[in-house]
């Protein structure tokens, strides 16, 4: 019989609670994306299951995005990125008229504090700590973020290195904290520009934006980060395919 499944309902099929298993792993940090996960005889063997239902459960976290398999070197925790798909709203190119790949990011501001009501609605805590960024394509500002985490899942986030930061945030959730980020659900709008907004932008004020609120979840569908975004409504695209 198989062993070692995290507590699950015993009549799913081996493959589904090993997959579980494993996404429990991932999600308390036991692997990270730069070293293999075990092989899948070492599955096998750990959980008395064979090779077939090891790679049909770790099947199921690569097309979910959790894994990912490199060739010729193994099967990987897929580092989370998707914070870049933001700018899939945008009309944004280099200098050179070639498709951006990820703007650059300058952290404005780092602190704890009490979130504002959407935001602590939206986490389910008012106790964050905000993050406020600036990001910039070949130094032309593009969007202007707010972005709130619990500080309970984040202790010691304010007092990181500004070296610790890289362009997207998701990553550094994983890896120094192990929140894996799952999902996120976006909501677009439209404002104006606040006098504030407006000088980091370099717009005037009142000009119009475009507004995106991101809740973003983890692998139990916990909420672990609200942002809002600013960017110039002048840019903004909106794309949906229906059939």
């Amino acid at each position: 019989m198989a062993t070692g499944f995290i507590e699950t309902d015993d009549r799913l099929p081996a493959y589904a609670r090993l997959r579980d298993t494993l996404a429990g792993r991932i999600a308390n940090g036991d692997w990270t994306s730069d070293q293999p996960i075990p092989s899948e005889a070492k599955l096998a063997k750990e959980f008395s299951v064979s090779v077939g239902t090891v790679r049909k459960g770790v099947d199921g976290l690569v097309q979910e995005g959790l894994l990912e398999r490199r060739q010729g070197s193994g099967t990987f925790v897929r580092a989370p990125s998707f914070d870049a798909t933001l700018f899939r709203f945008f009309q944004l190119r280099q200098l050179d008229g070639s498709r951006l790949s990820i703007p650059s990011s300058r952290l404005i501001l780092r602190s704890r504090g009490q979130a504002p009501a959407e935001a602590a609605s939206a986490l389910g805590t008012d106790d964050v700590i905000k993050i406020i960024r600036l990001r910039s394509l070949s130094d032309e500002p593009v969007l202007f973020e707010e972005i709130y985490i619990p500080a309970a899942m984040f202790a010691g986030f304010e007092d990181l290195a500004e070296t610790d930061f890289g362009p997207l945030l998701y990553p550094l959730y994983f890896e120094r904290f192990g929140v894996f980020v799952k999902r996120a659900t976006d909501e677009l709008g439209f404002g104006r520009a606040t006098p504030a907004v407006a000088t980091q932008l370099r717009l005037n004020e009142g000009d119009p934006l475009a507004v995106i609120r991101r809740t973003a979840f983890n692998l139990e569908g916990q909420p672990v980060e609200w942002r809002i975004a600013h960017g110039d409504a002048e840019r903004f695209r909106y794309r949906s395919e229906i059939s």
